[in-house]
C-alpha cells in the first residue's frame, strides 16, 4: 500500500458502491451493480491492472465510475489524492479528463462517420495539450501515431470507414496519448477487433506501460489477453470482487469457485504466454 502522507496512489478506489433502481414504482428493485468494491494503483509504478469478468459483473459500470461518466453511490474514487466527486467545473473536468483517458469496445462508434480522423486527433491537441497552431497540432498527432505503428501520413484525410478495425483501434489509442495521459481505461478494446490483431493490440498496451510510463486499466472478459499482459488483477462477479493480486499467481491456481470455472471455460494458448 502507497504512503498516502508523501504519495497520494494514482487511482484509489475504496469500497465503492454503484447501486441502480428498476422497474416500475409498484416494483421497484435496487441493483447493485458495484458491491464494495476497492483497489489501489500506485504513482509512479506503472503497471497493466486488468478488471475481468462476464457481462453483467460490473466492470464496465466501475470503468464509467472511474472515468466520471457515472457517479458512486457510495464510497470513494480518489486520482492523485484528489475526490473525483469534487471535479466541479469545465477547467476542472478538462484537467481530469487529459490525465486519465478511455479507449472504448467500438473503434467505429468512436468517430463521427462524417468526420475525418484527424479532425479528431487536431482538436485533442488545442483542446487537452493546448496546441496553438495548425503545425503544433499536426506535430502532436503525427508523434502520437507514431507511438502507434501509423502516422499522420496514412490517416491524413480519411474517414473512419476506410480504415481496418485494428487501425481504426490504434487511431483511438493515438487519440488518447496526445494529452500524455498518467492512466488509460481501456473497456473490452480487443472484443472488437478480429482475433489475429488482437496481440498486436494488447502487444502495444505493454508498449504503452514500459516505454511512456501509463498504468492501464484493462477491462476484459477474455482471460488469455488478460493472462499475457496483466501485472495484477481482479475478478468480479455480480458486482464484487471474488479473487485479485497477482496475475500470473491468480490465474495459474485461481482460488474462487467461479474464477476456476473461468478458466476451465478458456484454454490459455500457448502463444500468449508470457515474455
Amino acid at each position: 500500500m502507497s504512503d498516502h502522507a508523501s504519495s497520494p496512489a494514482l487511482l484509489d478506489v475504496d469500497r465503492v458502491v454503484k447501486t441502480y433502481t428498476r422497474g416500475g414504482l409498484l416494483a421497484r428493485e435496487r441493483i447493485r451493480a458495484v458491491d464494495d468494491v476497492s483497489f489501489q494503483l500506485e504513482a509512479g509504478r506503472p503497471e497493466i491492472f486488468s478488471i475481468i469478468g462476464e457481462s453483467g459483473s460490473g466492470k464496465s459500470t466501475l470503468a464509467k465510475m472511474i472515468l466520471r461518466i457515472e457517479t458512486a453511490t457510495a464510497g470513494s474514487l480518489r486520482f492523485q489524492g484528489e475526490d473525483l466527486a469534487r471535479v466541479q467545473g469545465r477547467a476542472a473536468a478538462l484537467r481530469f479528463m487529459a490525465q486519465v483517458q478511455p479507449i472504448f469496445q467500438n473503434p467505429f462508434e468512436a468517430f463521427n462517420p462524417l468526420k475525418t480522423l484527424d479532425h479528431y486527433l487536431f482538436m485533442t491537441a488545442r483542446r487537452f495539450n493546448g496546441a496553438a497552431d495548425d503545425d503544433a497540432a499536426r506535430q502532436q498527432a503525427d508523434t502520437a501515431l507514431v507511438q502507434v505503428g501509423l502516422s499522420l501520413a496514412e490517416v491524413r484525410g480519411r474517414y473512419p470507414h476506410e480504415l481496418s478495425g485494428g487501425q481504426l483501434q490504434r487511431v483511438a489509442v493515438a487519440r488518447a496519448l496526445i494529452p500524455k495521459p498518467k492512466l488509460i481505461v481501456a473497456d473490452e478494446p480487443v472484443s472488437m477487433v478480429d482475433a489475429s490483431l488482437r496481440t498486436a493490440i494488447v502487444n502495444l498496451f505493454k508498449t504503452l506501460r514500459d516505454t511512456l510510463g501509463i498504468t492501464i486499466v484493462y477491462i476484459t472478459h477474455d482471460l488469455a489477453t488478460a493472462y499475457y499482459i496483466s501485472d495484477r488483477l481482479i475478478i468480479m462477479q455480480r458486482g464484487k470482487v471474488v479473487e485479485g493480486g497477482d496475475a500470473r499467481t491468480v490465474l495459474d491456481n485461481p482460488q474462487h469457485p467461479y474464477a476456476r470455472s473461468l478458466k476451465e471455460a478458456v484454454l490459455l494458448p500457448d502463444t500468449l504466454t508470457p515474455a
